[in-house]
């Protein structure tokens, strides 16, 4: 990858990530004022030796100076918010002001996914749609219509037509050393042994990674995976789907590592609940539940205790339980306020649960799934992380199946 492209992704995740906090907290907040400034930077360097570069939307792929870009979670989610508000192409000129960025940030975070309604061009930052016009070369001609959103007049796009990937998703497995190095994790941690936190760190890195270069599989994976230990593929899961989340709202760095382990540690505590009551068959007596609800905190309690594990993974194991409207567990003052990491890994874990055969219940298809998650929002589920995540699973376009049964009677 060349410098300036690496910038122009840098300036994509940025924008991308400050688009989803203005969402959640308002143009004023101190992320929102950084995440723009680093957009803004990484635009400045992209500009700095040339006139202008373009940002083009076809057949939901993004071409960026006329060359297509391989598959990303965070890329596909970049063209989904400009799909939704009816932007195709995006031109940036030389002396963009930062006041544009921000304008432009405002305009989509405020706007409905169905309306492009106060969405407008700038001089520096023009919008525009783009249609399919048959050409007589050996390319596929692409033209723009900027003038229909306030911008430049219309001009040609020629892009090279590149072949499109056929055929199913394959489903790639956990490199058995992986496996094999968690479960020693886990049986040591049982064992009332000290948690090896490098090893999980190392675990989601290679997670982190592999979903660079393949997301969308190791998405399907993480919805269709099925496996006896349920505690176990179950972290891995949540992990996963949490990884998912993050990248989709342009996290980056060691923040969505942390959230991974989090999401990898959230069901930490239940390791120190009896085993006979994880895998019990039948429903749990109200003493036997209100054992299963320590694990929290229990989970958080234990690692706290531990060196080197990221704050952020004690609060989520602590409130992964609690719901958006605090009906869950434990219970806490009236003004505390949750980590949106715990909600993130509340959506996870309780997608995860639903797609797993449960002893009282088969397992549930994703359109299913989905119906169920959209009722839970705004009582159980974070309404804006709920939505997104949704957002994320419409993305695979495949019809997934349940997985196959186990004989787990774990709830969520």
């Amino acid at each position: 990858m060349n410098k300036t492209n690496s910038y122009i992704l840098a300036f994509i995740r940025h924008l991308l990530s400050a688009i989803a906090n203005a969402s959640l907290y308002g143009m004023d907040h101190p992320q929102v004022n950084r995440l723009t400034s680093q957009a803004f930077d990484s635009l400045v360097k992209t500009l700095e030796e040339r006139p202008d570069f373009s940002l083009v939307i076809i057949e939901n792929e993004l071409v960026i100076d006329g060359r297509p870009q391989d598959f990303s979670l965070f890329l596909d989610r970049f063209v989904q918010t400009l799909a939704a508000r009816g932007i195709g192409h995006i031109r940036l000129l030389q002396g963009v002001t930062r006041q544009e960025v921000s304008d432009f940030i405002a305009s989509i975070s405020r706007q409905g996914a169905d309306s492009a309604a106060g969405i407008i061009s700038s001089r520096h930052f023009q919008l525009g749609q783009v249609d399919l016009m048959t050409t007589s070369g050996d390319g596929n001609g692409i033209e723009d219509d900027s003038a229909a959103a306030g911008g430049s007049p219309r001009s040609g796009v020629f892009v090279a037509d590149t072949p499109r990937p056929k055929g199913p998703v394959v489903i790639p497995e956990m490199p058995a050393k992986e496996m094999a190095r968690l479960m020693e994790i886990y049986e040591a941690v049982k064992s009332r042994n000290k948690l090896k936190i490098t090893g999980i760190f190392d675990i989601v890195s290679d997670f982190v990674a592999a979903f660079r270069q393949e997301g969308q599989s190791l998405l399907v994976m993480a919805a269709l995976r099925d496996a006896d230990e349920y505690t176990f593929t179950h972290s891995t899961n949540v992990c996963i789907l949490n990884i998912a989340q993050a990248i989709s709202l342009g996290i980056d760095g060691q923040q969505l590592n942390d959230i991974g382990v989090a999401g990898m540690l959230h069901d930490i505590g239940k390791l120190f609940i009896p085993e006979e009551l994880i895998t019990k068959n039948t429903s749990l007596s109200n003493e036997e539940f209100r054992l299963m609800q320590s694990h929290p905190y229990k989970g958080a309690r234990y690692l706290l205790d531990t060196p080197g594990v990221p704050r952020l993974a004690i609060v989520n194991a602590f409130e992964h339980h609690m719901r958006f409207n605090f009906t869950g567990y434990p219970k806490v003052p009236s003004h505390w306020r949750q980590n949106l990491c715990s909600q993130m890994t509340t959506i996870s874990d309780i997608f995860d649960a639903l797609r797993t055969k449960r002893s009282y219940r088969e397992s549930l298809s994703l359109t299913k799934i989905c119906d169920m998650m959209t009722e839970m929002i705004g009582i159980e589920l974070h309404p804006s992380l709920s939505r997104n995540f949704l957002q994320i699973l419409s993305l695979l376009k495949y019809d997934l199946t349940p997985p196959a049964p186990t004989t787990s009677s774990v709830s969520p």
